[in-house]
């Protein structure tokens, strides 16, 4: 894109992940999340700034989804990434995520969604993978990748939000 014209895409998908990291922000000041509010993030572990585990990266070599719920722990909220504690398999692992590296964050208590464009991410879809089934308690889960029925998505798609809405 050169200088003389305006990447709108580029500015909806930086204002759109100004949409996680407010709501992100919200929850490190309560502390916790409101009511039933719980998050799926998506992110891709291989992504320049992101912070995991060896142990993590090997078993998610290309993405994973984590879920906040009940159980986290210091969650910082910065202005390019925000960095989180969370228990795989009763291990607490500390994980730093930059915005830039969210693939998908969806709201199930309000069928809240958003899918983002990851710049030189477009490797081949990763096998479904789960790390364990998430307790009640709302542990750390790594979810598949999306169902094999959406139709593909071309970079810098506009995708509907509908598909997350109540009916």
């Amino acid at each position: 894109m050169s200088k003389d014209s305006i990447d709108y895409q580029a500015l909806v998908q930086e204002a759109l992940r100004g949409v996680v990291r407010a709501a992100l922000r919200r929850v490190a000041e309560d502390g916790r999340l409101p009511g039933a509010h719980h998050f799926y993030i998506a992110f891709h572990t291989g992504h320049p700034g992101v912070k995991v585990s060896q142990a993590i990266l090997q078993r998610y070599p290309q993405e994973m989804t984590i879920v906040l719920q009940h159980q986290f722990w210091d969650l910082h909220v910065g202005e390019d990434d925000f960095q989180i504690t969370l228990s795989f398999n009763n291990v607490s692992e500390k994980l730093s995520i930059p915005y830039l590296a969210i693939k998908n964050f969806f709201d199930p208590s309000t069928r809240f969604g958003l899918q983002f464009t990851v710049a030189g991410m477009e490797a081949a879809p990763a096998e479904p993978r789960v790390l364990e089934t998430p307790g009640e308690a709302g542990e750390a889960a790594v979810e598949a990748p999306e169902e094999a029925d959406d139709p593909p998505r071309k970079p810098g798609e506009v995708v509907s939000l509908d598909q997350f809405r109540k009916k």
